[in-house]
């Protein structure tokens, strides 16, 4: 089997080890095990919880309470709707391969994930691309997704919010693309990892899993829960879904970790407290780079209305590519260039890692340019 090379995994294998400054970091600045604890009120109560757990294979689909602490994410799903697997990353992963084949038709919101095109790709299907523009604030043109739109297409897959562009669906946007989906009996599959870090309100949105019984919903630890290091991840679907996802999991997972599966639990059975930490980062970085990108000559965007990253249109005539490896080599910052999802011409900046790495890395970043402009 055949597959693209994914390239963000590759920039960032390459790279982030590399560097001073992570600022292509895509998590909310993650947590220490002690921040954990401290968050959620249990001290070191969980630490000797663990003492007398065997470190056997867990529950198979994830234990029953972590199921329950996903499913109350949802408004509308129960632990019977939800499968535990390896990162969101391998979510997706389990996704695709339920869903389609060889000659299935497949819609794909692009910029996104490389997963959601690459993926389905290598199973056989057909994918077509629907690119989101600047000028629409990086959401889709209805009539130009229904144009796509076949009897015969078998999955609408987007990330919402959008990774890179921090683009959020509004909640009737959402309902007119399962409408449309319905229409030609498509499933919808929403990877929606950097749900809960909506910039405005509580920072909640509705994920597809709310809007649709007949929905696929991917998410997982990492992103809007900052905890990466728990390679944790899940698939809320109809049974019929789950059902599928299951036999190719038996094939690649078994189990995750028993300890993933413990504080997984415990910061979910306190998400609440997790995502406010999360959005008072979010939220605080995201003006220090509005502030930023005014005042910054020739750096244009559309700001984000979601999630933890930006995507930067430059007005230089170089390669975003060799522009980010000049980047690194003179100041040690790193960030991502839009050729590898993509969309050449532009740059990925992560805004939700620590504070004080963006103020000091802004700056760097200014002088920089400025040289490259002469």
């Amino acid at each position: 089997m055949h597959i693209e090379p994914f390239g963000v995994e590759i920039w960032m294998n390459a790279y982030e080890t590399r560097c001073r400054l992570n600022l292509a970091e895509t998590c909310v600045a993650a947590m220490t095990l002690e921040e954990l604890l401290t968050l959620t009120g249990r001290n070191d109560a969980p630490l000797a919880d663990l003492m007398q757990v065997p470190l056997s294979y867990g529950a198979i689909e994830g234990s029953e309470r972590l199921r329950r602490a996903i499913a109350a994410l949802y408004a509308d799903r129960d632990p019977e709707s939800v499968i535990v697997c390896h990162g969101t990353i391998g979510a997706n992963d389990l996704a695709w391969r339920a869903l389609v084949g060889a000659g299935d038709h497949v819609v794909s919101l692009v910029p996104t994930y490389q997963q959601h095109v690459s993926i389905p790709e290598s199973l056989g299907a057909r994918v077509d691309r629907l690119t989101l523009r600047p000028e629409d604030g990086y959401l889709p043109d209805l009539d130009a997704l229904r144009a796509l739109l076949r009897d015969d297409t078998r999955v609408l897959a987007f990330t919402n919010p959008n990774n890179p562009t921090g683009s959020l669906m509004p909640h009737d946007m959402q309902e007119a693309i399962i409408s449309m989906a319905d229409e030609v009996g498509a499933t919808v599959l929403a990877d929606e990892v950097y749900r809960g870090t909506a910039q405005l309100g509580d920072g909640h949105s509705p994920s597809v899993a709310d809007l649709s019984p007949r929905a696929v919903a991917t998410a997982g630890m990492s992103k809007a829960f900052s905890l990466a290091g728990l390679r944790l991840g899940w698939i809320t679907a109809p049974p019929d879904v789950l059902e599928a996802v299951s036999h190719h999991r038996d094939y690649s997972t078994i189990s995750v970790g028993m300890l993933d599966d413990h504080f997984a639990t415990l910061a979910l059975e306190h998400a609440d407290r997790v995502l406010t930490r999360s959005r008072d980062i979010t939220r605080r970085n995201l003006a220090i780079l509005a502030d930023w990108v005014a005042a910054e000559p020739g750096i244009t965007w559309v700001a984000p209305k979601a999630g933890t990253t930006a995507l930067l249109s430059y007005d230089l005539e170089i390669g975003s590519e060799t522009l980010c490896r000049d980047l690194l080599a003179d100041t040690g910052v790193l960030l991502t260039p839009g050729a590898v999802m993509g969309a050449e011409g532009t740059l990925r900046i992560g805004f939700a890692n620590r504070t004080e790495d963006l103020i000091e890395g802004l700056p760097l970043i200014s002088d920089f340019l400025a040289t490259k402009r002469g």
